[in-house]
């Protein structure tokens, strides 16, 4: 596979644990800097040792991200396809495009932590018919934001002759990033995404997920180098984070996530020390290109 990507750098900071003008504050610093995109997640309850813990929604975050910031792109990293019908989220993500003039990257993923879903009352399907229920809902966003009337008919989700004006600014949508590290996941993603974030559990075992997209890609008549490679790395110091960034850049990783940690009991500094931190090291990490 031949790049030809530019690389970009985001930073993620999830809306959780802090008041939420910590989390303004990160993202003014992250977009003053020069930070190409910025992501916060898309959870109902916190994750880390305190699910009491405070957080805010993701996508109501992005509403006021885009309306602060003057430049960067943004997204979750990543929404969960379960919470939200795809009419809905359709909406959404349109509102949230034009806010932004343009600016969202729509990352999203099947939905994962069990406990949230159990606490709300709300289905947890099995692994299959996850992945079975993001794929309709992509289909079934991808018509939406592209015709005057949608009709689709899926085993999950339907539409019948449905108006979903206005469309995105970006054409024919924004961006589709998906996270995936299975082969379920990453077949889908083959055939969906614009970019693959990778969340699998370790550096090699995203090396050998990118290899088996390579695969997918070529299984549906697509060229592997059109599907660009994400992978967040652990704001872990200047010299270690600049160590991972560069494993990441070498091995075919184009869009490259600096991840805030934010967890208190950790003993981590402020949030917007941090994110200043990281945002000194953007020089540093784009001669790495």
């Amino acid at each position: 596979m031949v790049d030809t990507h530019p690389l970009r750098f985001g930073l993620k900071f999830s809306q959780q644990v802090h008041p939420i003008d910590v989390h303004i504050d990160v993202w003014r610093i992250a977009d003053d800097a020069g930070f190409d995109h910025i992501w916060p997640f898309d959870h109902l309850i916190a994750l880390g040792p305190d699910p009491a813990a405070p957080i805010f929604d993701g996508w109501t975050a992005l509403g006021a991200m885009a309306v602060i910031t003057k430049r960067a792109r943004m997204g979750l990293n990543v929404t969960g396809n379960l919470y939200r019908h795809p009419g809905l989220m359709a909406k959404i993500a349109v509102t949230v495009d034009h806010l932004s003039h343009g600016r969202l990257e729509f990352g999203i993923g099947t939905g994962w932590n069990e406990p949230e879903f159990r606490m709300h009352g709300l289905p947890f399907p099995s692994a299959g018919d996850r992945v079975r229920m993001l794929d309709e809902s992509l289909r079934a966003m991808k018509l939406l934001w592209s015709v005057p009337r949608a009709t689709y008919k899926g085993r999950f989700y339907q539409l019948a002759d449905t108006i979903a004006e206005p469309k995105p600014l970006q054409r024919p949508h924004p961006p589709i990033w998906i996270g995936a590290k299975g082969p379920r996941m990453l077949r889908l993603t083959a055939r969906h995404a614009d970019v693959w974030n990778s969340n699998a559990r370790g550096f090699d075992d995203a090396i050998a997920a990118s290899r088996y997209l390579d695969e997918a890609c070529g299984k549906c008549d697509r060229d592997p180098a059109t599907l660009r490679r994400s992978m967040n790395v652990i704001f872990d110091g200047a010299d270690e984070t600049i160590r991972k960034a560069d494993a990441a850049v070498k091995a075919g990783f184009t869009e490259i996530l600096v991840m805030l940690m934010n967890r208190r009991e950790a003993g981590l500094s402020d949030p917007r020390k941090q994110a200043e931190d990281a945002a000194g090291l953007l020089p540093r990490l784009r001669a790495l290109g």
